[in-house]
């Protein structure tokens, strides 16, 4: 899965580069993607997850296990 939040599902997205002479050419719009490792404690072992910075804020809101669990109820593999 390159470029793409495991949390939140974000992925690159397409746009405009625009000149000062408004010419237009395509261009991605990348996410801030981070790769974090955890301590996941109720299994007592380290996770590693590619994050968008927004994803690290639910984390910190929601707690990692609640995330852990909604993400293999979704059939990823944690």
């Amino acid at each position: 899965m390159a470029r793409v939040c495991q949390v939140t599902g974000k992925r690159p997205i397409t746009g405009n580069k625009v000149s000062h002479s408004n010419i237009k050419t395509k261009r991605r719009f990348l996410p801030n993607l981070q790769t974090k490792r955890f301590f996941l404690a109720e299994e007592d072992r380290w996770v590693t997850i590619k994050l968008s910075s927004e994803a690290i804020r639910t984390i910190n809101k929601n707690g990692l296990y609640t995330v852990v669990k909604e993400l293999r109820s979704q059939g990823v593999n944690i």
